[in-house]
């Protein structure tokens, strides 16, 4: 039975009484950098650090009077802690110093649970792959039976492209997880340029090199070109399960559940549904990609035509693609295959795929130019398609003997180098 995606964990990141944990979070991180400075005085900064508190609903009401969510969150934590310690809160600061830097500590928080997940998924493609190493299936190229390969070969693929993809996505990471603490257009002009080093030390973020007001979306685009990549590939391994489980084809299917049923009219069918859905989810999350590329262009030092689109596109797409991961895991895990199927495919036409083996063979050992060869090959290769055989056909012409034959038609030969190829990766 499929398992349910049940993790919350990911999606309380983006909670709204969470985030604005974030920014409290961010607020004292400052104090301590200004305590350290000897500028907020050691009594003032425990007070601030045991009293401060807030409600969402008491932000709320405080929102609909003002219309700016950080100054109503800041005046609700300055009712937490009373006036005497309020004035040492957001000293210097503007909005976006706490909202950029809250919302790299949630990106990087969001992205080490899709890391665990990457590592998942790597891990359970990496064991199928090697007890498939030796499953013989055809490669197709344009759709179309092109020459043996093996099905952990197939998957020794996606294993090298999510590891690439993990280490595109852990540059991006380290690209976005930076905080900025520089006041008003970014130029340090109420505070000591120390407190921003300070506080994204205790944050775990670098400082921005520079900032204007905001922090660069040229970072934001890259990290999010990256989620885009990531539902890509899964994407790609999907379509590859679907086209795979085509009834003419059945070389694999997804798992079905006892009791699962696959269509409302039709009791035959079981459909590769899990893949369709990440098929259609990975448009979802490329489609978010382009509005993060949008979100560069803002007016002189800042505007804030990019804080509501990315209000959705980077909860979505991360929580997207940690569900995205989960579930292909829980697919490749359970992943239906069927050898015989895959052997029998590349019999098909009475062995057809050997064409190039038999070219060589003439041009190599009988004399043929290569033209000459590739003509009567093909010859055979395309009647065998329209309903003959393509070793009858061979045969016909007495050009190659039965054992000269066999030698082209052996399907070890095209396995000789796999080994070394999954030497690789051991």
């Amino acid at each position: 039975m499929i398992e349910r995606y049940s993790r919350e964990e990911i999606k309380k990141i983006w909670d709204l009484g969470v985030k604005f944990n974030y920014y409290l979070k961010v607020e004292i991180a400052v104090c301590e950098a200004y305590s350290e400075l000897g500028i907020i005085p050691e009594e003032a900064l425990c007070k601030i650090k045991n009293k401060a508190s807030f409600t969402v609903e008491r932000i709320d009401e405080i929102e609909r009077e003002v219309k700016h969510d950080v100054i109503a969150f800041l005046t609700a934590v300055n009712e937490s802690v009373g006036a005497d310690n309020a004035k040492y809160i957001h000293m210097g600061l503007t909005s976006s110093d706490v909202i950029d830097t809250a919302f790299a500590l949630q990106i990087k928080d969001s992205s080490n649970i899709i890391l665990k997940d990457l590592d998942e998924l790597i891990n359970v493609i990496k064991e199928k792959a090697f007890i498939y190493k030796d499953t013989i299936c055809i490669g197709r190229s344009h759709g179309v039976h092109a020459e043996v390969i093996t099905f952990g070969f197939k998957l020794l693929n996606w294993l090298d492209e999510l590891t690439r993809a993990k280490k595109s996505f852990e540059f991006a990471l380290d690209e976005i997880s930076v905080g900025q603490i520089s006041g008003p257009v970014g130029t340090y002009s109420n505070l000591p340029v120390e407190v921003e080093k300070l506080a994204c030390e205790k944050l775990g973020l670098k400082p921005a090199k520079i900032s204007t007001q905001i922090i660069s979306r040229d970072r934001h685009a890259k990290f999010m070109s990256e989620l885009a990549l990531l539902a890509s590939l899964i994407e790609k391994y999907a379509t590859e399960i679907r086209h795979l489980a085509k009834t003419e084809v059945r070389e694999l299917e997804e798992g079905f559940g006892a009791k699962q049923k696959g269509s409302s009219a039709m009791p035959h069918k079981k459909n590769p549904v899990l893949c369709e859905n990440l098929c259609g989810l990975s448009r979802v999350v490329r489609s978010n990609m382009i509005t993060a590329f949008e979100n560069i262009n803002l007016w002189h030092e800042r505007d804030i035509s990019h804080s509501s689109a990315e209000r959705i596109i980077f909860p979505d797409s991360l929580i997207l693609i940690d569900f995205m991961l989960y579930r292909f895991k829980d697919v490749i895990e359970n992943l239906v295959v069927h050898p015989e199927n895959m052997l029998k495919n590349t019999q098909l036409y009475g062995g057809v795929i050997y064409s190039q083996k038999v070219m060589l063979k003439l041009v190599e050992e009988k004399g043929y130019t290569r033209e000459d060869a590739y003509r009567i090959v093909q010859k055979h290769a395309l009647n065998a398609l329209n309903g003959g055989n393509f070793r009858n056909g061979l045969e016909s012409e007495n050009i190659l003997s039965e054992s000269e034959l066999n030698e082209c038609f052996n399907i070890e030969d095209y396995l000789k180098n796999i080994d070394k190829v999954f030497a690789r990766f051991s």
